[in-house]
Protein backbone atom coordinates (compact mmCIF):
# COMPACT_ATOMS: atom_id res chain seq x y z
CA UNK A 1 0.00 0.00 0.00
CA UNK A 2 1.68 3.20 -1.20
CA UNK A 3 0.68 6.85 -0.91
CA UNK A 4 2.12 10.14 -2.04
CA UNK A 5 2.96 11.93 1.20
CA UNK A 6 2.77 15.65 1.90
CA UNK A 7 4.48 16.39 5.27
CA UNK A 8 4.24 20.17 5.35
CA UNK A 9 6.60 22.67 6.95
CA UNK A 10 5.77 22.22 10.63
CA UNK A 11 6.40 18.47 10.53
CA UNK A 12 9.97 19.26 9.52
CA UNK A 13 10.47 21.65 12.46
CA UNK A 14 8.23 21.99 15.54
CA UNK A 15 6.14 18.86 14.94
CA UNK A 16 8.86 16.32 14.16
CA UNK A 17 7.29 13.75 16.48
CA UNK A 18 4.04 13.76 14.50
CA UNK A 19 5.99 13.01 11.32
CA UNK A 20 8.66 10.63 12.63
CA UNK A 21 6.31 8.35 14.55
CA UNK A 22 3.81 8.47 11.72
CA UNK A 23 6.42 7.23 9.25
CA UNK A 24 7.71 4.50 11.55
CA UNK A 25 4.21 3.31 12.38
CA UNK A 26 3.23 3.27 8.71
CA UNK A 27 6.25 1.09 7.94
CA UNK A 28 5.22 -1.31 10.74
CA UNK A 29 1.79 -1.58 9.10
CA UNK A 30 3.17 -2.20 5.62
CA UNK A 31 2.24 1.26 4.37
CA UNK A 32 4.74 3.17 2.21
CA UNK A 33 4.74 6.96 2.39
CA UNK A 34 6.47 8.38 -0.67
CA UNK A 35 7.28 12.01 0.09
CA UNK A 36 6.52 14.37 -2.76
CA UNK A 37 9.65 15.85 -4.33
CA UNK A 38 10.17 19.59 -4.03
CA UNK A 39 6.93 20.21 -2.17
CA UNK A 40 6.24 23.75 -1.05
CA UNK A 41 4.37 25.21 1.91
CA UNK A 42 0.62 24.85 1.40
CA UNK A 43 0.05 28.27 2.97
CA UNK A 44 -1.30 26.84 6.26
CA UNK A 45 -4.51 28.88 6.02
CA UNK A 46 -7.15 28.40 3.34
CA UNK A 47 -7.78 31.76 1.62
CA UNK A 48 -11.43 32.80 1.83
CA UNK A 49 -11.46 35.21 -1.13
CA UNK A 50 -12.74 33.43 -4.23
CA UNK A 51 -10.43 35.40 -6.52
CA UNK A 52 -7.31 34.53 -4.47
CA UNK A 53 -5.38 32.18 -6.73
CA UNK A 54 -1.66 32.62 -6.04
CA UNK A 55 -1.71 31.23 -2.50
CA UNK A 56 -3.42 28.05 -3.72
CA UNK A 57 -0.82 27.19 -6.34
CA UNK A 58 1.57 25.24 -4.10
CA UNK A 59 -1.33 23.02 -3.02
CA UNK A 60 -2.26 22.41 -6.65
CA UNK A 61 1.36 21.42 -7.41
CA UNK A 62 1.28 18.84 -4.62
CA UNK A 63 -2.07 17.50 -5.76
CA UNK A 64 -0.86 17.23 -9.34
CA UNK A 65 2.33 15.44 -8.22
CA UNK A 66 0.18 12.72 -6.63
CA UNK A 67 -1.97 12.58 -9.75
CA UNK A 68 1.11 11.96 -11.90
CA UNK A 69 1.88 8.88 -9.80
CA UNK A 70 -1.74 7.76 -9.74
CA UNK A 71 -1.64 7.78 -5.94
CA UNK A 72 -3.78 9.15 -3.15
CA UNK A 73 -2.24 12.13 -1.36
CA UNK A 74 -1.79 11.43 2.35
CA UNK A 75 -1.38 14.14 4.99
CA UNK A 76 -0.77 14.23 8.75
CA UNK A 77 -1.01 17.89 9.73
CA UNK A 78 -4.61 19.04 10.20
CA UNK A 79 -3.91 22.46 8.68
CA UNK A 80 -2.21 21.01 5.60
CA UNK A 81 -5.01 18.49 5.18
CA UNK A 82 -7.59 21.27 5.43
CA UNK A 83 -5.90 23.44 2.80
CA UNK A 84 -5.16 20.61 0.36
CA UNK A 85 -8.66 19.15 0.63
CA UNK A 86 -10.38 22.49 0.11
CA UNK A 87 -8.13 23.58 -2.76
CA UNK A 88 -8.71 20.20 -4.39
CA UNK A 89 -12.44 20.80 -4.09
CA UNK A 90 -11.97 24.23 -5.67
CA UNK A 91 -10.14 22.69 -8.61
CA UNK A 92 -12.90 20.13 -9.09
CA UNK A 93 -15.88 22.48 -8.74
CA UNK A 94 -14.84 26.02 -9.67
CA UNK A 95 -14.13 26.73 -13.32
CA UNK A 96 -12.94 30.23 -12.35
CA UNK A 97 -10.22 28.91 -10.02
CA UNK A 98 -9.35 25.88 -12.14
CA UNK A 99 -8.76 27.92 -15.31
CA UNK A 100 -6.61 30.55 -13.61
CA UNK A 101 -4.56 28.09 -11.55
CA UNK A 102 -3.78 25.98 -14.60
CA UNK A 103 -2.89 29.08 -16.60
CA UNK A 104 -0.40 30.06 -13.90
CA UNK A 105 1.17 26.63 -13.48
CA UNK A 106 1.31 25.46 -17.12
CA UNK A 107 1.26 21.80 -16.09
CA UNK A 108 1.76 18.98 -18.58
CA UNK A 109 -2.00 18.44 -18.39
CA UNK A 110 -4.62 20.61 -16.68
CA UNK A 111 -5.40 19.62 -13.12
CA UNK A 112 -9.08 19.32 -12.25
CA UNK A 113 -9.25 17.79 -8.78
CA UNK A 114 -8.53 14.19 -9.76
CA UNK A 115 -6.42 13.35 -6.67
CA UNK A 116 -8.04 11.91 -3.57
CA UNK A 117 -6.73 13.57 -0.39
CA UNK A 118 -6.68 11.29 2.63
CA UNK A 119 -5.66 11.96 6.22
CA UNK A 120 -3.47 9.46 8.09
CA UNK A 121 -6.35 8.69 10.46
CA UNK A 122 -8.61 7.98 7.49
CA UNK A 123 -5.91 5.69 6.12
CA UNK A 124 -5.92 3.74 9.39
CA UNK A 125 -9.72 3.52 9.38
CA UNK A 126 -10.48 3.01 5.68
CA UNK A 127 -7.37 1.36 4.20
CA UNK A 128 -5.65 -0.56 7.02
CA UNK A 129 -8.83 -0.98 9.08
CA UNK A 130 -9.04 -0.57 12.83
CA UNK A 131 -9.57 -4.33 13.28
CA UNK A 132 -6.27 -5.00 11.49
CA UNK A 133 -4.57 -2.24 13.47
CA UNK A 134 -5.71 -3.91 16.66
CA UNK A 135 -4.14 -7.18 15.49
CA UNK A 136 -0.84 -5.38 14.83
CA UNK A 137 -0.62 -3.93 18.34
CA UNK A 138 2.12 -5.54 20.45
CA UNK A 139 1.93 -3.18 23.40
CA UNK A 140 -1.76 -2.45 24.04
CA UNK A 141 -2.24 0.68 26.13
CA UNK A 142 -4.51 -1.04 28.63
CA UNK A 143 -6.00 1.09 31.37
CA UNK A 144 -4.92 4.37 29.77
CA UNK A 145 -7.69 6.98 29.68
CA UNK A 146 -7.12 9.01 26.52
CA UNK A 147 -9.22 11.87 25.14
CA UNK A 148 -9.35 12.98 21.53
CA UNK A 149 -9.04 16.63 20.60
CA UNK A 150 -10.34 17.18 17.06
CA UNK A 151 -10.34 20.97 16.84
CA UNK A 152 -11.82 22.69 13.79
CA UNK A 153 -9.80 21.92 10.71
CA UNK A 154 -10.40 18.22 10.19
CA UNK A 155 -14.14 18.46 10.57
CA UNK A 156 -15.28 21.69 8.92
CA UNK A 157 -16.67 22.57 6.44
CA UNK A 158 -18.20 19.13 6.81
CA UNK A 159 -19.38 18.60 3.22
CA UNK A 160 -15.95 19.36 1.76
CA UNK A 161 -13.80 17.71 4.42
CA UNK A 162 -16.06 14.62 4.71
CA UNK A 163 -13.83 13.41 7.54
CA UNK A 164 -16.41 12.46 10.16
CA UNK A 165 -19.59 13.72 11.76
CA UNK A 166 -18.65 17.32 12.69
CA UNK A 167 -20.87 17.32 15.76
CA UNK A 168 -20.21 13.80 17.03
CA UNK A 169 -16.99 12.43 15.49
CA UNK A 170 -15.75 8.97 16.46
CA UNK A 171 -12.66 8.27 14.35
CA UNK A 172 -10.07 9.15 17.02
CA UNK A 173 -12.04 7.35 19.75
CA UNK A 174 -12.15 4.27 17.51
CA UNK A 175 -8.39 4.62 17.00
CA UNK A 176 -7.87 4.83 20.76
CA UNK A 177 -9.87 1.61 21.22
CA UNK A 178 -7.82 -0.12 18.52
CA UNK A 179 -4.55 0.56 20.37
CA UNK A 180 -6.02 -0.87 23.55
CA UNK A 181 -6.75 2.29 25.53
CA UNK A 182 -9.99 3.70 26.91
CA UNK A 183 -11.43 6.69 24.99
CA UNK A 184 -12.74 9.54 27.10
CA UNK A 185 -15.44 11.72 25.57
CA UNK A 186 -15.89 15.29 26.74
CA UNK A 187 -18.02 18.19 25.58
CA UNK A 188 -15.36 20.45 24.02
CA UNK A 189 -13.42 17.91 21.94
CA UNK A 190 -14.45 19.43 18.60
CA UNK A 191 -14.44 23.10 19.62
CA UNK A 192 -11.84 25.61 18.39
CA UNK A 193 -8.84 26.07 20.70
CA UNK A 194 -8.30 29.66 19.57
CA UNK A 195 -4.95 28.97 17.93
CA UNK A 196 -5.45 31.48 15.13
CA UNK A 197 -6.15 34.35 17.54
CA UNK A 198 -3.38 33.55 20.05
CA UNK A 199 -1.02 36.27 18.80
CA UNK A 200 -3.67 38.96 18.55
CA UNK A 201 -5.59 38.13 21.73
CA UNK A 202 -3.71 35.70 23.91
CA UNK A 203 -6.14 36.06 26.80
CA UNK A 204 -9.01 34.85 24.61
CA UNK A 205 -6.94 31.86 23.46
CA UNK A 206 -5.99 31.06 27.05
CA UNK A 207 -9.64 31.09 28.08
CA UNK A 208 -10.54 28.61 25.35
CA UNK A 209 -7.55 26.38 26.11
CA UNK A 210 -8.30 26.23 29.82
CA UNK A 211 -11.94 25.37 29.13
CA UNK A 212 -10.97 22.51 26.78
CA UNK A 213 -8.38 21.06 29.14
CA UNK A 214 -10.65 21.34 32.17
CA UNK A 215 -13.46 19.65 30.22
CA UNK A 216 -11.20 16.72 29.30
CA UNK A 217 -9.71 16.42 32.76
CA UNK A 218 -13.07 16.52 34.51
CA UNK A 219 -14.21 13.65 32.28
CA UNK A 220 -11.29 11.56 33.52
CA UNK A 221 -8.73 12.00 30.74
CA UNK A 222 -5.11 11.28 31.59
CA UNK A 223 -3.80 12.24 28.14
CA UNK A 224 -5.17 14.18 25.17
CA UNK A 225 -4.21 13.30 21.59
CA UNK A 226 -4.38 15.55 18.55
CA UNK A 227 -3.32 15.60 14.90
CA UNK A 228 -2.86 19.38 14.72
CA UNK A 229 0.52 21.07 15.39
CA UNK A 230 -1.16 24.44 15.98
CA UNK A 231 -3.57 22.92 18.51
CA UNK A 232 -0.67 21.10 20.16
CA UNK A 233 1.27 24.35 20.54
CA UNK A 234 -1.74 26.33 21.73
CA UNK A 235 -2.93 23.74 24.25
CA UNK A 236 0.59 23.61 25.69
CA UNK A 237 1.76 27.22 25.50
CA UNK A 238 -1.48 28.93 26.51
CA UNK A 239 -2.67 26.74 29.36
CA UNK A 240 -2.72 28.82 32.54
CA UNK A 241 -3.53 26.01 34.96
CA UNK A 242 -2.21 22.53 35.67
CA UNK A 243 -3.38 20.58 32.67
CA UNK A 244 -3.60 17.08 31.27
CA UNK A 245 -0.65 16.35 28.92
CA UNK A 246 -1.19 16.59 25.15
CA UNK A 247 0.49 14.29 22.62
CA UNK A 248 0.30 13.57 18.92
CA UNK A 249 -1.77 10.50 18.12
CA UNK A 250 1.20 9.04 16.22
CA UNK A 251 3.24 8.95 19.43
CA UNK A 252 0.73 6.58 21.03
CA UNK A 253 0.35 4.62 17.80
CA UNK A 254 4.11 4.02 17.72
CA UNK A 255 4.11 3.00 21.36
CA UNK A 256 1.32 0.49 20.78
CA UNK A 257 3.06 -0.93 17.70
CA UNK A 258 6.33 -1.36 19.61
CA UNK A 259 8.29 1.43 17.96
CA UNK A 260 10.95 2.51 20.43
CA UNK A 261 11.57 6.17 21.29
CA UNK A 262 15.13 5.94 20.03
CA UNK A 263 13.94 4.92 16.58
CA UNK A 264 12.31 8.28 15.85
Amino acid sequence: MKFSYYPGCTLKTKAKELDAYGRLSAAKLGVELEEIENWQCCGAVYPQAEDEIATKLSAVRALDAAKQKNQELLTLCSACHHVLKRVNNDMATSEYIRLRANNYLKLDAPYAGETHVIHYLEMLRDRVGFDNLKKAVVNPLKGRKIAAYYGCLLLRPSKVMAFDDPENPTIIEDFIKAIGAMPVKYSLRNECCGGYIALEDRAAAQKRVDAILESAQSAGAETIVTACPLCMYNLDANATKHAVPVKYFTELLAEALGVKEGDA
